[in-house]
């Protein structure tokens, strides 16, 4: 039986980072949370603000700005 799971579109961390900073309004409310959780993973790394909106993006990644994600992607493409 093959996998059932529905491929995205944003596979790793780095191409997810680079959709939401180029692309942030095409994130899935799931590339959304994912993207949060590992700015959260890396909490010492994190400043206030971004530990503020991927805790937000977690609970309610509907209602995080554009703006914002486009930070969280900028976080994430730093790390690499």
């Amino acid at each position: 039986m093959s996998d059932d799971r529905v491929p995205h579109a944003a596979s790793s961390l780095r191409d997810l980072g680079r959709k939401a900073l180029h692309s942030p309004k095409l994130l899935t409310r799931e590339e959304a949370i994912r993207l949060a959780e590992h700015v959260l993973k890396g909490d010492e790394h994190a400043n206030e603000l971004e530990r503020e909106i991927a805790k937000k993006a977690t609970h309610n990644p509907e209602g995080v700005e554009v703006d914002q994600l486009e930070l969280l992607g900028k976080k994430i493409l730093k790390e690499k």
